[in-house]
């Protein structure tokens, strides 16, 4: 088999060409957060990827493809050995996923004079679950003006953390969040009695948790200390210099992560005082469930998230009660029944001040989620 290197000058990793992907011998996981900054590519796709690979997604799956195609085109498919079959066994929330990378690819074209024309599933929508058909088409064309809310990607944060629950959140940033949004996503708030939203919400984080093959999902997709985050920068990190010693004392292992363990006590207890900080929810409602229209409630989630963090306000989904396994039936009618409004909640998520500054998440680089043509 043929082997290529590149070495990238902003991160310094060393990609090598397997099987027509780049993959990465060492990773520096916090690297594409500045290379995005940092790109000078003289491609324009490769510096609009640059910031897409940033965008937030079901359990940091990340799970993009890219085709470079002609001098314009890219053509992104779904890594199919990256979606989530226990806990989203309809790769809805890997096309919502997929779709926040393409709403920020677009958002980067624009900084540089681009628009970016976007054909959902060019080859039709694979149902019920995704296949090697391409997700979206995007083609560069000149005429792109930039959009205000580009600022806020380098701060964009999925802050999962109690917020601060004494201060609102005012009908005037609500508003703001609304104009956001495109169509045909609608959007929801609650920042008043947000009692039985929290409730289904906290209800369907406990059906997870106890549901063996829906936690162990994410127990397998967790990287246990900074040299295991640096070899695969995707999924669930544990790292850092508290976590890297509990890791090397033996105290925080996959074993103590399975239910009824005390790293399970211990994240089971976080996330209830997460619950407990928080005085507002924000949702998302599309008409259909269509793949397009998933793609679309991507694309949203991204602008949400820029608006939000461009008011100062944080946001984390909150999404188990919308996920379609057979253990959370219960709680997904009854947030539908509540929410959807006759049609489909896609997202769900707490929305709030946050009490400190939440750190960025480990990331592939760009060029390693490359195919060749």
């Amino acid at each position: 088999m043929q082997r290529r290197h590149l070495i990238t000058a902003a991160t310094g990793i060393i990609l090598t060409q397997q099987n027509g992907l780049w993959r990465s011998a060492r990773a520096e996981p916090l690297g594409p957060w500045r290379a995005a900054h940092a790109s000078t590519a003289t491609d324009p796709r490769l510096r609009a990827a640059a910031w897409a690979v940033l965008a937030p997604n079901p359990h940091n799956r990340q799970p993009w493809l890219m085709r470079l195609d002609g001098a314009d085109t890219v053509t992104l498919f779904c890594d199919l050995d990256r979606r989530l079959p226990e806990t989203d066994p309809f790769d809805r929330q890997i096309v919502i996923g997929l779709g926040a990378f393409v709403e920020l690819f677009r958002l980067a074209s624009l900084e540089l004079g681009l628009e970016a024309d976007i054909t959902p599933f060019p080859e039709g929508e694979p149902q019920p679950r995704l296949d090697g058909r391409p997700v979206a088409r995007l083609v560069l064309r000149q005429g792109g003006r930039p959009d205000p809310l580009f600022a806020a990607a380098p701060a964009r944060r999925s802050a999962k953390q109690p917020y601060d629950a004494t201060r609102p959140v005012d009908d005037s940033a609500v508003a703001g969040l609304r104009t956001a949004l495109l169509a045909p996503t609608t959007f929801g708030a609650e920042t008043r009695d947000i009692t039985r939203i929290r409730d289904i919400a906290w209800r369907a984080w406990v059906v997870e948790a106890e549901d063996r093959a829906a936690w162990m999902e994410t127990v397998r997709l967790m990287r246990f200390g900074s040299a295991a985050v640096a070899a695969q920068p995707d999924g669930v990190s544990l790292w850092g210099p508290q976590m890297d010693g509990m890791i090397a004392a033996g105290q925080l292992t996959p074993a103590a992560m399975e239910p009824g363990g005390p790293g399970w006590q211990i994240g089971f207890a976080q996330y209830r005082a997460t619950f407990e900080g928080t005085n507002a929810f924000v949702w998302q409602a599309t008409p259909g469930n269509s793949r397009a229209e998933q793609l679309a409630a991507g694309r949203d989630w991204l602008r949400l998230n820029l608006a939000a963090t461009g008011l100062g306000l944080a946001v984390q989904p909150v999404s188990q009660a919308l996920q379609e396994f057979p253990a959370m039936a219960q709680p997904y009618r009854e947030v539908q029944a509540l929410l959807g409004q006759g049609g489909t909640v896609q997202m769900l998520g707490r929305l709030g001040w946050p009490t400190r500054q939440a750190p960025p998440t480990p990331r592939w680089p760009a060029e390693s989620r490359i195919v060749p043509q």
